[in-house]
């Protein structure tokens, strides 16, 4: 894998992080205050989930490089 393809997959990993997280946050603070009378741990809960997404995701990313890519005849 070159510099520049690693580069670029670390953008994009850092984007769909602070995507992930924003929308984690939002959707934390939105439940916090309708249903849980405005306690914190659905905000930490949410942006957790959204931080593990994005963490997943760049994982499985960064490891497609090393995966092998067989045809449906070979399996």
């Amino acid at each position: 894998m070159s510099e520049k393809e690693l580069g670029k997959k670390w953008d994009r990993c850092l984007a769909d992080g602070v995507i992930k997280l924003g929308t984690g946050l939002g959707l934390g603070i939105v439940f916090s205050v309708l249903f849980f009378k405005r306690r914190t741990w659905p905000i930490t809960l949410f942006s957790g989930a959204g931080l593990g997404m994005a963490y997943a995701n760049c994982q499985n990313d960064l490891r497609s490089h090393y995966l092998l890519h067989r045809s449906e005849k070979e399996q």
